[in-house]
């Protein structure tokens, strides 16, 4: 376990995600604010050994957990802290749709918030897309403060740079 909130436990990704991570990673509509390239299967089982193969690196700017709901221990999407092309640590989460509208995303957030604190990062950035108003109003909720709007490179979509200081 990296973490826990109330509801939730964030932890490694492990093979045995496969399914749900594929149920994530191949939704247009969960996808629509990051790449926009939905995967199949095989792409998914792929990209999952990835992510699993970088926590044993001894030098990783580049991790990807697992959140699952700490009562049924179900898979419900994951959580990053990747470092930016400016070495700044960016924060972000991706749910399965039909877990959308519950808190998970706030709850995970605050946690992942309270983890960096803990680990001594100082500052956090998070990338919102101008239509994510949910994940830009989460990003305020924990006093993220707006410093730079911009296109983003990979997905060509207007996008708002946020950060906080811890």
């Amino acid at each position: 376990m990296i973490f826990e909130t109330e509801r939730l436990v964030i932890r490694k990704l492990l093979m045995k995600d496969l399914e749900s991570f594929f149920e994530l990673e191949s939704n247009p509509k969960v996808l629509q604010y990051a790449t926009g390239d939905v995967k199949t299967l095989s792409e998914c089982e792929n990209e999952l050994q990835k992510l699993i193969n970088k926590y044993d690196k001894s030098i990783n700017d580049f991790w990807i957990y697992a959140i699952v709901i700490k009562e049924n221990s179900r898979f419900i999407g994951t959580v990053a802290l990747v470092k930016d092309e400016e070495g700044n640590d960016e924060i972000g989460y991706r749910f399965i749709e039909r877990y959308w509208g519950n808190g998970y995303a706030t709850e995970a957030c605050g946690g992942l918030i309270n983890y960096c604190q803990e680990i001594g990062i100082k500052k956090l950035i998070g990338n919102v897309v101008k239509e994510n108003k949910a994940s830009e109003k989460i990003l305020l909720k924990y006093g993220f403060q707006k410093i730079k709007e911009f296109v983003s490179h990979d997905i060509g979509l207007p996008e708002t740079k946020y950060v906080l200081n811890l």
